[in-house]
């Protein structure tokens, strides 16, 4: 099923209060979920979050560079048995993970064992390819280490990709931790944070058109400025979120 919606021409400002639908609210309680999730919901706020990516049964959804798997089991969830979740790894951690004797093809072997609508794709971030045309495509706390020396990506290259890979009207979800307005690029490696306003011209310039950009993880306490490393830090920051749409 590949999204579709009209465009207004106009970017769509979202607050705090967006409701999240029953089946959003049904994948969160999950009680596959680990604890170690969970507990963090509170922060990463992610009901509001898939609502405002519009996730819906039925739906196919990539989460671009998963981590442990935080939002590939709610959106496993979230789309049903009509739907399906590609978690798409890059191979920023092959070398580490065979020292470790896992199979960089073979991750999130145990998830697919609990979740038969998740598949997992490994390869290059500038070579971003979907057996099928997506309906979303999600990245949530990574967009900016797709700049960064140990992930290697061609940037502009892996956007194009996106933008190739949704059918007309698909949508790319941006989350990431926001720098300082006018930090410029180097605040990826230096403070694991994005200048939003290079992010909107890099995505933008793929073909994608802004439509909505919610407040929710919007936190006027973080200055923006200090740098994002410590285990749990990344669920404090203040954070960018952002919609594009493939026109179509």
């Amino acid at each position: 099923m590949i999204l579709m919606a009209s465009l207004t021409g106009a970017v769509l400002s979202c607050g705090t209060a967006l409701a999240a639908p029953a089946y959003v609210e049904k994948a969160i309680s999950d009680p596959a979920r680990p604890a170690e999730d969970t507990k963090r919901d509170v922060h990463r706020l992610p009901a509001q979050m898939v609502a405002f990516a519009g996730i819906k049964p039925g739906m196919t959804v990539v989460d671009l560079l998963p981590g442990t798997g935080y939002f590939t089991r709610i959106f496993a969830r979230a789309v049903g048995p009509k739907g399906h979740v590609y978690a798409y790894f890059g191979p920023q951690y092959d070398a580490r993970l065979k020292t470790s004797g896992v199979d960089p093809d073979n991750q999130f072997s145990d998830l697919k064992r609990t979740y038969s609508n998740l598949g997992t794709i490994h390869g290059p971030l500038g070579g971003f390819v979907t057996p099928q045309k997506v309906d979303v495509v999600w990245i949530s706390d990574n967009y900016h280490d797709t700049h960064n020396k140990s992930y290697a990506a061609d940037v502009a290259a892996m956007n194009k990709a996106v933008f190739a890979s949704l059918g007309p009207g698909g949508v790319y979800v941006i989350v990431d931790h926001r720098a300082v307005k006018g930090a410029g690029a180097d605040s990826t490696e230096k403070l694991h944070r994005m200048d939003e306003d290079i992010a909107k011209q890099e995505i933008e310039a793929a073909g994608f058109k802004l439509v909505a950009e919610s407040k929710a993880l919007t936190r006027p306490s973080d200055d923006d400025a200090k740098r994002v490393f410590e285990e749990g830090e990344h669920d404090h920051t203040d954070q960018m979120m952002l919609k594009f749409r493939r026109p179509g």
